[in-house]
């Protein structure tokens, strides 16, 4: 039986592993929980799923879910509970399903603690890749990728050797306004924006995906996970989200991953992995479906995607900057403090005024993450 810790239980990705593993309780059991404020979800995962330990975002979070909970589930709250959710129970399987950079530490320790991650927090690369990578290879930890498109990359390579690839290919459904031009763009409103046409995700990804930052983070994440350079990484738009990523080989032929878009598919390949196991999913009806397009990627209509590329490029702390930036204006937007386009104004004026440090160290990166949010929170 397979042991998993859940950081992020209450978010989209954390409940729906919940529910892959409810569908296999024979296979998986839950060592540790941890979520930010939802006291009430959280107590009744732990209710149904029984861990030793969970954890709260605050200590009144933490002392209210304790006053629910039996007294045999432990109880902790913060970035020090955090880690000790990822890296002190028995797990073996760590899915760091956080929004945010604030899974980069707890990561870490997990790392350091000899565990597998399944890594749904792309924040965690984009803001530190060096760092993490170096000290997974140096633990000889294995990283899962749970994002779809990464997911579909690694079963595509299926443990090819660089150099036998040319290209990594993300394909991208285009997000909520994928059919309007940037003129229309100006006013629209939150609520249009949440409307993703494909996928069920949360708020803050959803918006993403409208600006096509989660696809620029994607880029970055991909460089890393599987040590690309971004030359060799290209985007192309696939409205209907079937095929989630290719890989082209140096002979031409190209690898795709298909599949519904439905995250507990790539959630369940990580959670089974080496092997799979059914998952509480639908198959696949191509002949339904009729047709599958794709367009060719436009830099200047989604501008966000390329600061995000000349960002991985720039490397060092650019990508941290670009991350926490974003976070920020996004949180703006859905405050209705922004509208829709000065999410990438405010991205653009940021980086702007940033120097970057080449290679920095945990507190530079962190640093540069308050720097980067207390300049966006101010324009």
């Amino acid at each position: 039986m397979k042991k998993i810790a859940v950081l992020g239980s209450t978010g989209s990705i954390g409940t729906q592993t919940l529910d892959v593993i409810e569908h296999a309780p024979e296979h998986y059991a839950v060592t540790a929980l941890a979520a930010g404020g939802n006291v009430g979800l959280l107590v009744e995962q732990a209710m149904r799923h029984r861990p030793r330990l969970v954890c709260l975002g605050t200590r009144e979070a933490a002392q209210e879910a304790a006053r629910l909970l039996p007294g045999h589930i432990r109880v902790v709250h913060g970035e020090e509970g955090l880690i000790e959710a990822a890296a002190a129970t028995e797990a073996d399987l760590v899915v760091t399903a956080l929004v945010g950079s604030i899974g980069l530490r707890s990561t870490l320790a997990a790392i350091d603690a000899g565990k597998t991650i399944g890594l749904a927090n792309k924040e965690t690369l984009v803001t530190a890749g060096h760092l993490v990578m170096a000290r997974a290879k140096a633990r000889n930890c294995t990283i899962l990728p749970i994002d779809s498109e990464h997911s579909a990359i690694f079963q595509c390579l299926a443990g090819a050797p660089a150099h036998e690839v040319n290209k990594l290919v993300l394909t991208a459904s285009g997000g909520s306004f994928r059919d309007r031009s940037r003129e229309q763009l100006r006013d629209v409103t939150v609520k249009e924006a949440l409307q993703h046409p494909n996928w069920a995700m949360g708020a803050k990804i959803t918006i993403d995906s409208a600006t096509m930052v989660n696809k620029g983070l994607e880029v970055i994440e991909a460089h890393w996970l599987f040590d690309m350079p971004y030359d060799r990484i290209e985007v192309l738009i696939h409205p209907q989200s079937i095929i989630h990523s290719m890989v082209e080989f140096v002979d031409y032929s190209c690898v795709a991953q298909l599949g519904n878009p439905d995250m507990r598919v790539p959630i369940g390949y990580a959670l089974a992995y080496p092997g799979r196991r059914p998952t509480p999913t639908s198959p696949l009806r191509l002949a339904e479906l009729g047709t599958l397009d794709f367009r060719e990627m436009d830099y200047e209509r989604y501008r966000c995607l390329a600061l995000a590329f000349a960002c991985g490029r720039q490397g060092g702390t650019a990508t941290t900057v670009f991350n926490a930036a974003n976070e920020v204006a996004v949180a703006r937007f859905l405050a209705g403090e922004l509208a829709f386009l000065d999410i990438e104004r405010v991205l653009e004026t940021v980086l702007e005024r940033h120097v970057p440090v080449a290679t920095p160290d945990l507190a530079t990166i962190e640093e540069a993450d308050a720097w980067a949010r207390n300049a966006a929170g101010g324009l």
